[in-house]
């Protein structure tokens, strides 16, 4: 790298540091700047990972992003990828109880019912269930701006136990794979308690926002998700292809992070040293803070949790698995008996991923404080898994093949109190480490285009202190 230039490191080749390291790829065509995308496994993309086995297009990690965040179609479109875009087939979805799928009642948001019609109808739900939510209309706003308390509390204080637990919990913990009763509100969806207060109630705040939509958004309905007709990792290629190639070090780990003046020395596990004017870490918490616990104290970044989950793909012959339900999938509450959280009939939502005349499911496990399956052998796992599913639906043969993926430490949770401990962490980091930026999925979201936009974000900054 050229000395007289400014330099920036990003340690950590996930969607955050890929998306910083394209930002900082064009900025450098106007401004004095070298970068370093520096990754310590041997490949981009983070908990990316795309398989395709004999027509399958399996993800094993995340598998789309939801479309009305616009950031990831517009790298896309800069990648030259937007036309491998596709929607997601629209279905029923379901909830799963006492070994039968019942549907989610129409008009609900997130689970949360604005349509009376459809939620009177549930067998969801009993009466009571059904009348306690209907309370949300009447109970005034509980929480104070600002203030922050877990998900679980404020639904279950707005709608009720029952709801709560057979529909919201199930839904949002597929998002964060959490506990509702510990997950911070102003952390994952502060807009439920903006409507609280603006509304005086989540059922009449919702029902307005929907009907503040545009005549073109009414109509057919459409698939709110996207992903690539080659999956997620073919994203990830078409981003590496457009870096310096001479800028991305692979296998490459930082070992110490040493402010040296007003620039910073990182150690790399080869022995070699390299100084920086700044750094962007997207690196997970507990890898971050390490790195920072010198200079700031990094207590909530070592104790903040993340849960351990896996996925399941199997894939069939058409006439060798009888799902008696028209729809997209299901999700399970986390009290059942079940070891699946969520299964998700692949072949229906993304027809693209899977030959004509086959079918392919895509399973979850592990529970937040109930992880233990996630470490079973893969045959054991499966085995649990085909137990599960065969309480719901036919599995007259064995799978074609299928694919276990473990993901350990993985999803970060956002526990109440989040966003104000990061915020002091932040305050502390620019008074003692005033080059180093922190982004990523442990930061301040966890979605694909939320990480993009961090990447982004911190390459502002960047770009705002060199000028």
């Amino acid at each position: 790298m050229t000395t007289n230039n400014h330099r920036v490191a990003v340690i950590g080749g996930g969607m955050t540091g890929l998306a910083a390291a394209w930002a900082l790829q064009k900025a450098r065509k106007q401004m004095p700047i070298e970068y370093e995308l520096i990754e310590a496994s041997d490949q981009l993309g983070g908990k990316i990972q795309t398989d395709v086995t004999e027509g399958f297009v399996i993800e094993r990690g995340p598998d789309s992003y939801l479309a009305r965040k616009e950031s990831m179609t517009r790298l896309a479109r800069e990648v030259g990828l937007e036309g491998e875009l596709v929607r997601n087939d629209t279905g029923q979805a379901y909830i799963l109880k006492n070994d039968q799928l019942y549907p989610i009642p129409g008009g609900a948001i997130m689970g949360i019912p604005t349509e009376i019609g459809p939620f009177i109808r549930s067998r969801l739900f009993s009466s009571i269930g059904k009348l306690r939510a209907a309370q949300d209309l009447v109970i005034p706003s509980f929480t104070h701006e600002n203030e922050d308390v877990s998900l679980g509390y404020f639904f279950r204080k707005r709608l009720g136990d029952e709801v709560v637990d057979q529909l919201i919990e199930p839904l949002l913990s597929g998002i964060y794979a959490g506990d509702l009763d510990t997950l911070s509100l102003q952390a994952t969806f502060p807009q439920f308690q903006q409507l609280e207060a603006k509304y005086g109630s989540l059922i009449r705040g919702i029902k307005a926002s929907r009907g503040k939509q545009s005549q073109s958004q009414v109509g057919k309905k459409q698939g709110m998700f996207l992903t690539f007709r080659r999956g997620l990792q073919s994203f990830i290629a078409a981003i590496e292809q457009h870096l310096d190639e001479k800028a991305i070090r692979k296998k490459t780990e930082v070992r110490f992070c040493e402010r040296e003046g007003k620039r910073y020395r990182l150690t790399f596990n080869d022995g070699t040293v390299q100084t920086y004017d700044h750094v962007i870490l997207t690196t997970p918490p507990y890898v971050t803070g390490r790195l920072l616990e010198p200079y700031v104290d990094v207590d909530y970044m070592r104790e903040m949790k993340a849960t351990t989950v896996a996925t399941v793909a199997m894939a069939f012959k058409s006439e060798d698995l009888h799902i008696p339900y028209e729809g997209t999938g299901f999700v399970v509450p986390r009290k059942s008996r079940y070891e699946i959280t969520a299964c998700t009939w692949t072949h229906k939502k993304w027809r693209h991923t899977t030959p004509e005349g086959h079918a392919l499911v895509r399973c979850y496990v592990g529970k937040p404080g109930s992880e233990s399956i996630v470490h079973e052998t893969d045959e054991a796992i499966v085995e649990q898994v085909q137990k599960d599913l065969d309480q719901i639906m036919t599995v007259k043969r064995e799978p074609l093949f299928y694919k276990v993926t473990r993901w350990k430490k993985a999803m970060p949770q956002y526990e109440v109190g989040h966003r104000y401990k990061l915020e002091k962490v932040r305050q502390e980091l620019k008074k003692a480490m005033p080059g180093i930026i922190l982004a990523g999925a442990g930061f301040d979201g966890i979605g694909l285009p939320d990480c993009i936009d961090q990447g982004e974000a911190a390459v502002a900054t960047v770009l705002e202190e060199i000028l």
